[in-house]
């Protein structure tokens, strides 16, 4: 597909310097309903359903470390099928087919449903590591069709403690920070991404940053990259529903937050986790106006 094709060559020279180095591949930047969603009959939605070359993944990001040989999978979307497929093409076939372990933030059938694909109906896979906080490691273990992975030892929950680092490689440790998001059956978390090189802050999914109990502003200025949650653009975007029942921080709200911030700041941000409806995502006009404001939209296929 010509959207591989690209990433393929835009990620060359990325390649060329991780030989050994550790780095974030993002494998996907849509909501969970992907894009294009699901009934969607709109003009947005309508170019992609004409041209599937233009699809973007639910939400993803790949933790590689080249010199151990391992990489890690950041969320189990429901286009895991392609998202794993994704990176072996990116990647040249250079590590296992299935990832070394997952990392999951929250319930959200967005970013845990893609698990269902490891059991025996599909790939019947062997005891892959998934790293969850506590009332996530419980919803899986007691709700059925997810507890049959860990009877049959597809997968093996790893609880995960907020601000436990978790050490994946001599490269790598992970960290965990609870979030406020709509937590019908677990917690919500963001991660923190700490390599050798560069650092990273994964938070896909919050219902407002003021609810946070962290300052999201401090929280940019400690790392390199910050892939923030941009579901929705500004409060009219959705004219059939109440933005109150889905509450995300439209990144007009984010902007706003960061016009005091210096503009090495603003640019650690790149935006992520489109709605089908979030224009930024597919139009240039929107992405150059994020873009002269300092901030930027995460890439699908992208070596950060």
């Amino acid at each position: 597909m010509r959207f591989i094709t690209l990433f393929i060559f835009l990620t060359s020279f990325g390649f060329s310097q991780t030989d050994t180095l550790p780095y974030v591949q993002v494998l996907g930047i849509a909501q969970d309903g992907g894009y294009p969603h699901f009934g969607c009959e709109k003009q947005c939605c309508k170019m992609v359903w004409k041209d599937t070359n233009l699809k973007k993944f639910i939400v993803a990001l790949a933790i590689v470390d080249p010199k151990a040989k391992k990489w890690w999978l950041m969320e189990a979307t429901p286009d895991i099928k392609e998202q794993v497929e994704y990176f072996k093409t990116l990647s040249g076939g250079k590590y296992n087919y299935l990832p070394d372990g997952i990392f999951i933030t929250h319930a959200h059938i967005g970013h845990y449903a893609g698990l269902i694909n490891l059991g025996r109906e599909v790939m019947n896979a062997n005891n892959i590591p998934v790293y969850v906080m506590p009332k996530m490691k419980e919803f899986i273990e007691k709700n059925g069709p997810w507890s049959q992975l860990v009877k049959l030892e597809n997968i093996k929950l790893v609880e995960l403690k907020e601000y436990l680092p978790v050490k994946l490689s001599d490269q790598i440790t992970i960290t965990s920070m609870l979030v406020p998001h709509r937590d019908e059956f677990s917690e919500t978390v963001g991660f923190r991404i700490a390599t050798t090189v560069k650092s990273y802050l994964f938070i896909p999914d919050i219902d407002k940053w003021e609810k946070w109990k962290r300052a999201i502003i401090k929280e940019v200025e400690k790392v390199d990259i910050a892939f923030l949650d941009a579901t929705f653009n500004d409060i009219n975007e959705l004219k059939n529903r109440k933005m109150s029942e889905v509450p995300h921080p439209f990144i007009e709200e984010t902007i706003n937050l960061f016009k005091t911030a210096s503009d090495q700041t603003k640019a650690k941000i790149h935006f992520i986790h489109f709605n089908h409806t979030n224009s930024v995502m597919w139009n240039k006009d929107e992405k150059m106006k994020v873009g002269n404001k300092k901030f930027k939209v995460s890439i699908q296929g992208a070596i950060y």
